[in-house]
């Protein structure tokens, strides 16, 4: 890999310190536009394809014509990871509405910007090793809301109002509960709770997103045996489960051992979530579950 990264802007590559967008962009101004962020592991691009499709079914309902074909934007990405040297990396996929002027107006963007961004993946298993801590925030999911729930739009301010407040509570993760009061998501994560060897997770209605990492989760989980039921959690049912954790694509699978400072289970990450992690990690290197760079 070269010293310096090149990221992808509307079909030029431009080094990393001189990747710049107007600041009459649209997604700039108001958070108009929709990303993906997509894991390459050894080689393989974990569910490029899901990631593809889920970024124009976002960009299809916000009414965001994306100026390229799904197969151009699949060699996109694999070209920025080649340009890169990278095998092993983080991927940001943004389209936004384009340039406009200072008003809502989206006719005004007569062109939406793509980006591509690569990174070298940093592996933390600190968090993981020990489990995380995290508090259930006042920010509430509206299921009701597409710019937070089944569109993955740029706006994501309730997501970083929970994570300052998780950051002022000094923990790793914020939970957030939808308008009736049950548990939904992380701040950029999906959760589920384990009790008694069945694992549950909160139906889409709740505000959660339907994540690619939370689909691979209960395929390898109803894969291995275990009863996977998708219905309403209750705080109190967090609270008193034996074990929970969080995935997500940067997050993969990660291991919640406290929340709201009530202990989980034994306070340490528990045999069927340890089991989960290793699946899954097995499965993101396969190369029939992504396309190969």
């Amino acid at each position: 890999m070269g010293e310096e990264l090149l990221v992808y802007i509307n079909g030029e590559y431009h080094p990393k310190p001189e990747a710049k967008v107007s600041v009459y962009d649209h997604g700039f101004l108001y958070g108009d536009g929709v990303f993906e962020g997509i894991r390459a592991y050894d080689g393989v691009v974990f569910k490029l394809k899901e990631h593809i499709d889920r970024l124009y079914h976002s960009a299809n309902t916000i009414m965001l014509d994306i100026p390229m074909t799904k197969e151009e934007m699949i060699n996109a990405v694999l070209e920025t990871l080649r340009r890169n040297g990278l095998r092993t990396a983080y991927v940001r996929l943004i389209v936004t509405r384009g340039v406009g002027d200072l008003g809502l107006d989206p006719r005004k963007c007569k062109r939406p910007t793509v980006i591509i961004i690569a990174e070298p993946t940093i592996v933390v298993h600190e968090a993981k090793e020990r489990g995380l801590k995290a508090v259930i925030t006042w920010v509430r999911r509206d299921p009701v809301d597409t710019t937070s729930h089944e569109v993955k739009s740029m706006n994501y301010l309730n997501s970083i109002l929970a994570k300052i407040e998780a950051n002022i509570a000094n923990v790793d993760e914020a939970i957030l509960l939808d308008k009736h009061g049950f548990v939904c998501e992380g701040s950029g994560q999906n959760i589920f709770i384990v009790k008694d060897g069945v694992i549950t997770t909160p139906p889409p209605s709740t505000g959660a997103l339907l994540g690619i990492t939370r689909n691979t989760i209960i395929k390898i989980a109803e894969k291995l045996g275990y009863k996977v039921v998708e219905r309403n959690v209750t705080p109190h049912e967090l609270f008193n489960a034996d074990e929970v954790f969080l995935t997500g694509t940067a997050t993969e699978i990660a291991p919640v051992v406290e929340v709201n400072r009530r202990k989980i289970g034994e306070g340490e990450i528990g045999p069927i979530t340890k089991r989960l992690m290793e699946e899954f990690d097995k499965v993101v290197r396969d190369p029939k579950e992504g396309i190969l760079i």
